[in-house]
Parts: C-alpha cells; sequence; structure tokens
C-alpha cells in the first residue's frame, strides 16, 4: 500500500500540473490584447494572474520549501498593464510548476511536518504544498471564467461527464 505522504505529493503534483494543463487552453484560446484586458481598475487581468501565479509558487515552494532566493516583487505582478506575450507566461509558469514539483517529489515524512516561514506565515511544509495547490485552483477557475466571458465559449473540460442521449426513457 501507498504511504499517505506519497499519495499526498504525488496528488499534489498531479493537481499543479492539471491547473496549468487548463489555464493553458484557456489562454490559447485568447488574443494577446484580451490576456491583458481589465473591465474595471480593481479587476486583474488574466495576465496579471499568471505573474501572480508564478510569482507565489516561487515564492512558496521553490523559495520557502526548496530554500532559493525569495526574489517575489508581488507589487508588480499586479500593477502590470502590458508584459510578457501569451506563450512567454504561460511557458514561464509551466517552468516555475515544473521546479516546484521538483521540490515537491522527493520530500519525506519528516520534511512534511517542518515548519517554514512564507510571506510572514509560519506553516508546515504540507500546510504549504496545500496552500500552492488550492490557490493555483482558485485562480485557474478564475482564468476559466474569464475565458468564457470574453470568448464565449465552453472550455470543454467537462465533456466526458454528460450523460449520453437516450431515446427511452429512463425507469
Amino acid at each position: 500500500m501507498t504511504p499517505l505522504d506519497q499519495i499526498f505529493l504525488d496528488c499534489s503534483i498531479r493537481r499543479l500540473r492539471l491547473s496549468v494543463d487548463r489555464i493553458d487552453k484557456c489562454v490559447s484560446r485568447l488574443t494577446e490584447e484580451q490576456v491583458w484586458m481589465r473591465e474595471h481598475a480593481s479587476e486583474n487581468a488574466v495576465g496579471n494572474l499568471l505573474l501572480h501565479l508564478a510569482g507565489n509558487i516561487r515564492q512558496w515552494l521553490i523559495a520557502g520549501v526548496g530554500g532559493k532566493p525569495d526574489i517575489r516583487d508581488r507589487d508588480s505582478e499586479f500593477n502590470a498593464q502590458t508584459g510578457p506575450s501569451k506563450s512567454e507566461l504561460v511557458a514561464q509558469l509551466r517552468a516555475i510548476v515544473e521546479e516546484a514539483c521538483k521540490v515537491i517529489a522527493p520530500l519525506t515524512p519528516e520534511r512534511l511536518t517542518e515548519r517554514v516561514l512564507v510571506q510572514k506565515y509560519d506553516v508546515t511544509v504540507l500546510e504549504g504544498i496545500y496552500h500552492v495547490v488550492e490557490h493555483l485552483a482558485q485562480h485557474t477557475g478564475q482564468i476559466i471564467f474569464a475565458t468564457k466571458m470574453l470568448t464565449g465559449e465552453e472550455t470543454g473540460f467537462y465533456t466526458h461527464l454528460k450523460r449520453p442521449t437516450h431515446k427511452e426513457k429512463t425507469p
């Protein structure tokens, strides 16, 4: 039987990669202009969210857990009005996620209970991983919603769950 810590680590890596794949599919449907579009000053463009996610994952997992220097400039992620192309943004996010996965994969049960300080939060390594997976999933949902709003199209992520149409009545 697979130990619980290994199940958690494997699941976390799968969820991180799944979110990036969904983001990639969404961003590929958008124009370069749509990636940086904001309706209101209080909104974040998809481009801002991609910068923010890359910064957050790097800060929490690569620096906080992996020990690399914390070079994040969080304010610039949200202040950007334009920036790298959509393909560069997705490539940067995918590279950061893969680097984070290399930090996560070899962690031991003892290391998962170790405490780290990230953004003034004192958390266990396990909590840090959980935070990043959850945070990425939340913003992935925002990017999916923005993509639907900007394109008027479904993403197709759940078409496999649609029931086949039957001509006969079900009991």
